[in-house]
């Protein structure tokens, strides 16, 4: 791993200091499904720095054997946010529009509003997971940055290896409960 110097070089941006005891993790993630649906998996990288300012990495995947890419989607934010073992200011990077819209533009809480219908009244795809993610966040301060996908970002790339690696790795595929 490069020292906290190079790392910050390398990834302008990436790291930041935040308020004293509270620690500022960039995550990025991606989902993945072979046919739609079809076996699938996420992806996600979580970067933190401890108080000596060493760069420390984590990367998470699990595949699922049916699933969608959108729940792929979905559980590589849920698998980072559920790793964080106390609270944390955390900056989310995906190239799911689906999920960042979600958050940015305020849809969730319309959804919640409408007792988890969209704005047509039409009941909103993957309230399990929704929820399951709205309660991996709330300990937590977190932004969501859209990413555009395949197009060459580091971080993103890895996480789409990730992703697809675990979709297809049959022998460790486990059940979308969900789904």
């Amino acid at each position: 791993m490069a020292s906290f110097d190079e790392f910050v070089r390398e990834h302008p941006g990436t790291v930041r200091e935040v308020a004293p005891g509270r620690m500022h993790v960039v995550v990025w993630t991606d989902g993945s499904s072979r046919g739609n649906p079809g076996p699938g998996g996420y992806g996600a990288v979580l970067l933190y720095t401890d108080p000596a300012g060493v760069v420390h990495r984590r990367e998470l995947s699990q595949g699922y054997r049916k699933t969608t890419n959108n729940r792929m989607e979905l559980m590589g934010v849920i698998a980072a946010l559920e790793a964080l073992k106390r609270p944390c200011e955390v900056e989310v990077h995906s190239d799911s529009q689906y999920v960042v819209n979600a958050f940015n533009k305020n849809w969730v809480a319309g959804w919640q509003k409408r007792g988890w219908k969209n704005a047509s009244k039409q009941p909103v795809k993957n309230p399990d997971l929704w929820k399951r993610l709205l309660a991996a966040k709330k300990p937590h301060k977190v932004s969501f940055v859209w990413v555009k996908g395949h197009a060459g970002t580091e971080l993103n790339e890895r996480c789409d290896e990730l992703a697809t690696t675990a979709a297809d790795d049959r022998a460790h595929l486990i059940e979308d409960e969900g789904f």
